[in-house]
């Protein structure tokens, strides 16, 4: 088994629509993310390295200081309002940790994708995302490219 893991820290605004609390007003967090990926054996580019610590980071840091968002905070998505470049749009009902973990996750597949396409090696992705020193998520699947 071969693992990469790469640390990344970004900072974002968010809300959380709906809660009965103060996460219902635009707050932000310094997040902490910790991205580990493993497979049997890494296929190895034309440098004979597996994937670029840079580019998994990246997929992190793109959030850095923008507002996490869902489709539901229509304000946030109105470019005559807010810089669209400045605003990233998550899947799911709100910009929990659950859904920052999953954006990592995604990311991350997709670039794995775009680099290995149609090898069919599992890969196990294991994304943890803390986003206060006491509140932290964690998502590990499995994905064959």
């Amino acid at each position: 088994m071969e693992k990469i893991t790469v640390h990344a820290r970004f900072h974002t605004g968010h809300r959380q629509l709906g809660y009965p609390g103060k996460c219902k007003y635009v707050h932000g967090h310094t997040w902490q993310g910790t991205v580990t990926v493993s497979a049997d054996e890494f296929p190895r580019d034309e440098l004979d390295m597996s994937l670029d610590f840079g580019d998994i980071k990246d997929v992190m840091r793109f959030m850095d200081h923008k507002m996490l968002v869902t489709e539901q905070d229509k304000p946030f998505l109105d470019p005559a309002l807010f810089e669209p470049g400045g605003v990233v749009l998550l899947k799911g009902k709100g910009p929990s940790v659950e859904n920052v973990a999953l954006y990592v996750f995604d990311g991350v597949a997709d670039l794995i994708k775009a680099k290995y396409p149609g090898r069919a090696i599992c890969y196990t992705i294991a994304v943890r995302i803390q986003e206060t020193e006491n509140n932290i998520f964690v998502v590990e699947k499995s994905v064959t490219v």
